[in-house]
């Protein structure tokens, strides 16, 4: 091992004196002790998740398993890929995101990196969003390698998938080159273990518009910032306006439309001075099928078009920049997709499907490598990204059903196809 891997196992060891943590490669940890321990790990996407990456890679070397760590460009984020069972074949992902939200801000009513327990439900951050499911995963691997399974699982877990299903784009780089893709894939991100074959894809973007200070008693002499600001996020509120009432729709979804939301905004410094500048951030969240661009295209074109003379006819140096920060597209399997239907097997019967307008890294393992998925895990995006985040214990256990029956049939057969 590297240096690096050694002083992270440094670090568990030290962790695991305290009451959260139990970890020991002897006691093949269940699943309440994989998710204490997870939990325990505040991988909050601003900050490192090597401990908790160690952590696994070690689990998984104690039974016998390979992994492989890709790296962000730092070295102190990484993605964790493993196969277990024939790795000449196609088989089934289980994916999940390491990273979790920040806790800044609100009111917990237990320690948010301490698994606590009451009235059925665990509380902790990341809990539902979506270390229950790596838990659940984990808790299947002495199984998985006991067993002779005719199709193999993969295991993949990714960092900063929060902030913008950052993480994921090395590992997908990473098995682009493989010779052999999983056929298919689960995304455990919280669903209450209902199928979602669709979701809605995004784009966010940071508009920093530039006028000319002057003094507030002599506005003509500047170029009000804030002003024009205002003016183009009128527009998107228009553009948003129009959506809700001409479409287009899918009924399937909570939220039926595309939408606009502006969420943040700051600028000018003093009453009396006309801002010289504003800067705030808008996203998108579309259906799989809409046309984004020529949304894109409609608000960069009011800027540049509308805006942007009547800026410059007071001052050329003003500007209006419009930067891309993230994007990930939508998910839309198709019904006819074997994954669906093996999946929706394995929770006990024909469920329907549902579609969500959160996104995940389903479409990019689509888009990017070929891979038909669907989202599906244990808990409710209700309780993702709030203080006081459970995972009801019902859910976990559906959750290991839906694995334990997984590997049964990887052991009788292979996949459909």
């Amino acid at each position: 091992r590297s240096q690096r891997s050694f002083s992270a196992l440094g670090c568990i060891r030290f962790l695991s004196l305290s009451p959260v943590l139990s970890y020991d490669l002897q006691m093949k940890p269940d699943r309440l002790t994989l998710l204490r321990d997870l939990v325990a790990f505040d991988t909050t996407s601003r900050h490192s998740n090597l401990a908790l990456i160690d952590y696994v890679q070690d689990y998984l070397t104690g039974l016998g398993v390979d992994s492989e760590l890709v790296f962000d460009e730092t070295g102190s984020k990484a993605n964790l890929y493993a196969t277990i069972g024939p790795d000449n074949i196609g088989g089934v992902m289980l994916s999940g995101h390491t990273d979790v939200v920040p806790i800044d801000g609100q009111n917990w009513h237990s320690d948010p990196f301490t698994l606590t327990e009451k009235d059925a439900l665990y509380f902790g951050r990341g809990t539902a969003d979506m270390k229950g499911f790596i838990a659940c995963v984990l808790a299947e691997v002495p199984r998985m390698t006991s067993l002779a399974l005719k199709s193999p699982v993969h295991i993949a877990l990714s960092y900063d998938e929060e902030v913008g299903c950052l993480g994921v784009r090395r590992l997908i780089e990473t098995l682009s080159g493989a010779p052999v893709l999983p056929r298919m894939a689960i995304i455990g991100e919280p669903t209450a273990m209902q199928v979602v074959c669709a979701h809605k894809g995004k784009r966010a973007f940071r508009v920093s518009v530039g006028g000319r200070s002057a003094h507030s008693a002599y506005p003509t002499d500047g170029v009000n910032a804030i002003e024009y600001a205002v003016d183009l996020i009128a527009r998107i509120r228009q553009l948003q306006a129009d959506i809700r009432v001409h479409g287009p729709f899918d009924q399937a979804y909570r939220v039926p439309n595309t939408t606009l939301h502006v969420g943040t905004i700051r600028g000018g410094s003093a009453l009396n001075i006309v801002p010289e500048s504003c800067v705030f951030e808008f996203e998108i969240r579309h259906l799989p099928e809409q046309d984004v661009d020529a949304l894109v295209d409609e608000i960069t074109d009011y800027a540049s078009e509308t805006l942007l003379p009547a800026m410059q006819a007071a001052d050329p140096d003003t500007a209006i920049t419009i930067e891309s920060l993230t994007r990930y597209p939508g998910l839309a399997t198709g019904r006819d997709e074997p994954v669906i239907g093996f999946v929706q097997s394995l929770l006990g019967g024909d469920r329907s499907t549902e579609k969500i307008s959160f996104g995940s890294e389903a479409g990019l393992f689509k888009g990017e490598l070929g891979i038909p998925g669907v989202v599906c895990g244990p808990g409710s995006i209700q309780q993702a990204h709030r203080p006081d985040e459970f995972v009801a214990i019902e859910q976990l256990g559906i959750c290991a059903g839906m694995l334990g029956r997984l590997v049964d049939g990887l052991c009788e057969s292979s996949l459909p196809a």
